[in-house]
């Protein structure tokens, strides 16, 4: 390189050839950097390539280093550092192959004519070598990056599948990743490598921020090990490989974390998977998949659509419906009357015409309906003919059974207050019978009411379908406070620790942004009940759980993971009072008398409201788990509400 600064100690310096004028010498250097930077073997090389990662962070659609040979000159670092450990551990060599990975992934991110370009310059075989795990588990993740990169273009595609192990060493890696990283950096803090540290992160923080991104990095890399996955997934030749037991029951505890929220990570798989016969037939035939999918369906996870459309296929088809039938049946049944999710819309009706198809074809499908799933089914098609019934009635007559709704669930109430938790349930079914379709902001609060009710009876099922349905009325889909803690509360009863912290942190978030005249006289909006929950929950879905329990349960003191390692001794909690949840529902009540036509008009046809809540959530995260151990093991004693459950 011709053009060197005056102050620089480097003959041919990288960043003094970028300052070059010239624009055809400047070229003319960057192309003989490319080109002879493997072969050297001077100290500093690092700062170069670290430099062009930068670059290809901030610009990865920029193709003059495509042009002028970057993908040849990393694939030959790479393929230096995996021949020559002793070139590989002078100086700071090692931190190259890292960065060689990392550039080639944010190159061939966007822009598939960067990836074809990749392919010809060879750089696939060191990036499986890297996969293999030649290396460490920092370099798989940044090579399986890549790859999953390449395998999402049609055009270059092939060129990864004709690595027949690629599909084979991925699905290994997503299986693995979690217990690698934990056994191999986050348990034992004295043996962690010093470039790991600094890689997580940049050489700015402690024991407890590498810690933190490192479960950053085990998501990713597990995630981005499903993505590749997903990319064979579209391919049916591939999915008898992918399809194994073994791999398809661990996908749907593969969530990503509140870390890694943006990817649909195992239930995005299983959704390619069901998309295409032969994948829905596997899947099928693993009960526990299907369980599964029907509680990430009835859940606040970003990616339940996903969950609802991989049952719906699963009931479409002949083959597999008579085998996931009793099991979908209930969860769907559940969502029938969701308006829309985000971009998906009409997914009640969806649901509701799948439903219809199985009463009808039953008699030609393998096998028979049982009564109870028979029943949930008519009783959801009886309530779509009432609701059309209900379009031809007078106006008064839809008021008087409002009205009579009313009675019923104040007559509920009564019963509530005095202890009569079984005679209160049976009014609130009573007042869902009368209360018309149309109604939601009163059915929200009858199906609120009666999951409270069934809390209290020790049956989490029935609350988490009262509340589901609670839930799928509201305006917007997913953000009534009372049943997100109710529902969060039953699933903690079940043991399902993921679905209660979600819908937890759910219901954190709308306390956060009520304007109830109670909460914000508080300092803190946030109940010290919904807290103590998302504690437990975060302990017990912990990313690094499963890992820690098998390997020994080893943390480090005075790290936030302690918080996730062993469950503490929490002190029992009770049901939220009314005065204590805030006021989620306020004001439903309050408009039984108003004769304000607006009430009876279509609802659906407003633009549902709905956001995705995971950025809230991810800082929600982020404070809770740094709260001191005492906030932890704060006793809260609550007494039920004078006035019970309801939202009045």
């Amino acid at each position: 390189m011709d053009k060197v600064s005056p102050n620089c100690p480097y003959p041919g310096c990288f960043f003094c050839v970028m300052k070059e004028g010239n624009p055809s010498k400047r070229r003319a250097s960057i192309l003989k950097f490319f080109r002879d930077l493997p072969s050297q073997d001077d100290d500093g090389q690092v700062l170069p390539i670290s430099g062009l990662w930068n670059t290809a962070m901030a610009h990865p659609n920029d193709p003059e280093f495509i042009e002028l040979g970057i993908f040849e000159c990393m694939a030959a670092l790479i393929w230096k550092g995996l021949k020559n450990r002793r070139w590989l551990s002078h100086d700071q060599n090692i931190y190259i192959p890292y960065y060689a990975a990392h550039i080639i992934g944010s190159y061939t991110m966007n822009m598939e004519e960067f990836a074809e370009t990749a392919v010809h310059a060879g750089i696939i075989p060191p990036l499986v070598e890297l996969l293999r795990g030649r290396l460490t588990w920092v370099e798989q993740r940044v090579a399986v990056r890549a790859l999953g990169h390449l395998a999402t273009y049609s055009s270059t595609f092939p060129a990864v599948a004709s690595h027949g192990e690629i599909l084979e060493l991925s699905i290994q890696l997503a299986m693995s990743s979690l217990e690698k990283v934990y056994s191999h950096f986050y348990q034992n803090v004295d043996r962690r490598l010093s470039y790991h540290c600094d890689l997580l992160t940049r050489g700015m923080g402690g024991v407890e921020m590498e810690s933190r991104k490192a479960e950053e990095w085990a998501s990713q890399l597990q995630c981005w090990s499903l993505q590749l996955i997903n990319c064979f997934a579209f391919k049916p030749e591939y999915l008898p490989t992918i399809c194994k037991p073994e791999f398809l029951v661990k996908l749907p505890g593969m969530w990503g974390g509140l870390v890694n929220e943006n990817s649909p990570a195992g239930i995005g798989l299983l959704r390619t998977i069901c998309h295409h016969k032969l994948g829905r037939g596997p899947v099928a035939s693993c009960p526990g998949i299907i369980e599964a999918l029907c509680n990430i369906a009835c859940s606040s996870d970003d990616w339940q659509y996903m969950a609802i459309d991989c049952l719906l296929w699963l009931l479409q088809d002949p083959s597999t419906c008579h085998k996931v039938i009793d099991k979908a049946v209930p969860a769907l049944v559940d969502l029938a009357e969701i308006t829309a999710l985000g971009d998906h819309k009409k997914l009640g009706d969806s649901i509701v015409n799948v439903l219809q198809e199985c009463i009808q074809s039953q008699g030609t499908r393998h096998g028979s309906l049982s009564n109870r799933t028979k029943e949930l089914i008519e009783e959801i098609l009886t309530s779509r003919q009432r609701l059309k019934w209900e379009k031809n009635m007078p106006k008064e007559d839809l008021h008087i059974k409002q009205a009579a709704a009313l009675v019923v669930k104040l007559e509920g109430n009564s019963l509530f207050s005095s202890g009569n938790i079984s005679g209160a349930a049976s009014k609130y079914s009573e007042a869902i019978s009368l209360c018309p379709t149309r109604s939601k902001k009163e059915r929200v609060v009858l199906y609120s009411n009666r999951a409270q009710c069934h809390l209290l009876l020790q049956q989490p099922l029935a609350a988490i379908s009262d509340a589901t349905r609670a839930l799928c009325l509201h305006n917007p889909v997913n953000r009534h406070a009372k049943s997100l803690w109710r529902r969060a509360q039953a699933y903690d009863m079940l043991g399902l620790a993921k679905e209660s912290l979600l819908d937890a942190i759910l219901f954190i978030n709308e306390c956060s942004q009520s304007n109830d005249p109670d909460l914000t006289l508080r300092q803190n909006k946030v109940p010290d009940y919904a807290e103590r929950l998302v504690k437990k929950q975060m302990r017990a879905a912990w990313l690094f759980r499963e890992s820690a329990v098998k390997l020994g349960g080893v943390h480090c003191d005075g790290e936030a993971g302690d918080m996730y390692g062993p469950d503490t001794d929490d002190s029992e909690w009770e049901t939220a009072s009314e005065s204590d949840e805030g006021n989620g529902g306020r004001a439903e009540m309050g408009d039984d008398n108003d004769d304000d036509d607006s009430e009876w008009k279509n609802e659906d046809e407003g633009e549902d409201k709905y956001e995705k809540p995971t950025m809230k959530a991810f800082n929600l995260y982020q404070r809770i788990s740094s709260s001191n151990s005492t906030e932890i093991n704060h006793v809260f004693n609550m007494q039920l509400a004078e006035d019970g459950p309801v939202n009045v």
